[in-house]
């Protein structure tokens, strides 16, 4: 059987490459493909996490050139280059720094993390967990999940099909979307700074070499790629070139 597959499909490589040299290969991704993939990422792996501002090398800094003046003004004269900074010893009593992050999780509220097909378009709702510090506040923590939707493009500079998230809506759990204009924006920046752009499928791993017995192999390698989103599935459509091998 696996002979009798191997020979049809070099029949079939054999018959495109007389007609054009080039081929179409479609692969369909649906929504049971996206979930099956969410379940093995949050059970195998720890919870993606990454920082809502990056505003302590911006405070270490601050700091820093704030106790250099102070110095020079009394008459020193001390380089930057030079400069270290004293950790000053913590003390018994000392609260913990508040971790500014944002976590995704695999549920929220009874909303899932997840990828839906809808009229032609992406959307991902994704139920997060984290910490944020406002002036005057101290460290509040809070969960919810985001309704945000997905825009596909083909980045041709580095020839790869890359995904670009944007966070439409925010809900708070418990809060009846109070707050939900800011942990929106923070949501929202960190997803632009640490997520974007998403790469989804570059054409170099797509690029392959079939054997065929007793005749050398071909290479099939990728030169286009286009998609479209029908009948509740991503469809991509992936152009190929042979070229023989001896």
């Amino acid at each position: 059987m696996k002979k009798f597959f191997s020979a049809v499909f070099s029949i079939l490589i054999f018959i495109s490459v007389a007609k054009a040299q080039t081929a179409e290969v479609t692969i369909q991704l649906n929504e049971q493909f996206f979930d099956a993939l969410l379940d093995a990422m949050f059970k195998n792996a720890n919870p993606l996490e990454f920082p809502l501002a990056l505003r302590q090398e911006e405070e270490k800094r601050r700091r820093g050139e704030e106790e250099i003046s102070s110095l020079n003004n009394s008459g020193f004269q001390i380089s930057p280059t030079f400069f270290v900074e004293v950790q000053k010893p913590k003390t018994k009593n000392q609260k913990p720094l508040c971790n500014e992050s944002i976590r995704l999780q695999r549920e929220i509220d009874g909303v899932r993390t997840a990828v839906r097909f809808r009229d032609g378009r992406i959307y991902a709702p994704i139920a997060f967990s984290g910490n944020y510090n406002p002036p005057f506040i101290g460290c509040v923590g809070f969960s919810g999940w985001a309704e945000t939707s997905i825009e596909l493009e083909f980045d041709r500079e580095r020839q790869t099909l890359v995904g670009r998230a944007k966070v439409l809506n925010v809900q708070l759990s418990g809060t009846r979307g109070i707050g939900s204009a800011l942990v929106t924006k923070l949501v929202q920046s960190s997803i632009d700074k640490k997520i974007n752009p998403i790469n989804i499928l570059p054409m170099d791993k797509v690029s392959f070499v079939v054997p065929i017995q007793n005749a050398g192999s071909l290479r099939m390698k990728a030169v286009g790629m286009r998609h479209e989103i029908i009948n509740g599935a991503l469809n991509v459509r992936i152009a190929y070139e042979f070229q023989k091998i001896d």
